[in-house]
């Protein structure tokens, strides 16, 4: 779990935008982001695994 100071100075308008970090939006990780589903690899692993990603599948071969 993130500090809650680092969330919010992230969510700050950055003096340059290269700065600005991506975060998680369940719990803040900033490490482990994935673009596309706006989570970090842990959160996107129990929420997939649960069924709550649409279009997102165990592969298996």
């Amino acid at each position: 779990m993130a500090r809650k100071a680092a969330i919010e100075k992230s969510n700050r308008k950055q003096k340059y935008s290269t700065r600005r970090t991506n975060r998680c939006k369940v719990c803040g990780r900033q490490r482990g982001y994935l673009r596309k589903f706006k989570l970090c690899r842990i959160c996107f692993r129990s929420l997939a695994s649960s069924g709550m990603l649409p279009g997102v599948t165990k592969s298996s071969w």
